[in-house]
């Protein structure tokens, strides 16, 4: 910025008094030309807005049925790692302590044998009706079996006596949201499937 000098002029008041108007007006105009520019700022318009929502809506209309059948599939592996856990479980109940017999509950293959504090099968699959991811499990005797040993004479004086065969299955909570197929296995270990996920 240049000053205008007179004689005369000593001070920096008689300096100012003595500035050209645009000199005087220059920081004013800064102000308002940077208020107008604020003012002029345009932000989203709300069809813009719609757009956004709408293809956020169609990429959740993709991704969640996919999840949901990666979601179902984990369910499934696990109801099979059930019965598998089943089928190992009464394999060691029946050669140990059932005096070759199997048990026909849950409850027995979870209850721990005399002087021990751990069952034959894992807490989460301790009992009949047992949900667990999505699936629920049940264990009972086969069609056809017979007694081969008091319940009073098992290892683990279970509440039930053991039998000759048995039959786990498992099947979804909600059929198409939890799980699609249910799974059934038996004394010959082999894992049967049904795709309408009726239970077993």
């Amino acid at each position: 910025r240049e000053w205008v000098w007179h004689s005369g002029c000593s001070t920096d008041e008689q300096r100012t008094a003595h500035m050209t108007w645009d000199e005087q007006q220059g920081p004013l105009l800064g102000v308002i030309g940077t208020m107008k520019k604020i003012r002029d700022a345009k932000g989203f318009t709300l069809i813009e807005l719609l757009i956004v929502v709408a293809i956020i809506g169609i990429i959740a209309a993709i991704a969640v049925p996919g999840l949901l059948r990666a979601r179902m599939s984990g369910n499934e592996a696990s109801a099979i790692g059930s019965l598998r856990a089943i089928n190992s479980a009464e394999s060691t109940y029946s050669s140990s302590c059932g005096g070759n017999g199997y048990a026909q509950n849950l409850a027995d293959l979870a209850k721990p044998p005399q002087g021990s504090t751990a069952g034959f099968i894992s807490p989460d699959l301790a009992t009949n009706g047992v949900t667990k991811s999505g699936y629920i499990v049940n264990l009972a005797q086969d069609t056809g079996a017979s007694v081969i040993t008091l319940a009073a004479n098992t290892c683990n004086v279970s509440a039930n006596d053991t039998v000759s065969a048995y039959f786990a299955e498992a099947h979804p909570v909600t059929v198409g949201s939890t799980g699609q197929r249910s799974f059934g296995t038996d004394t010959r270990g082999t894992i049967y499937f049904d795709n309408t996920g009726a239970t077993m």
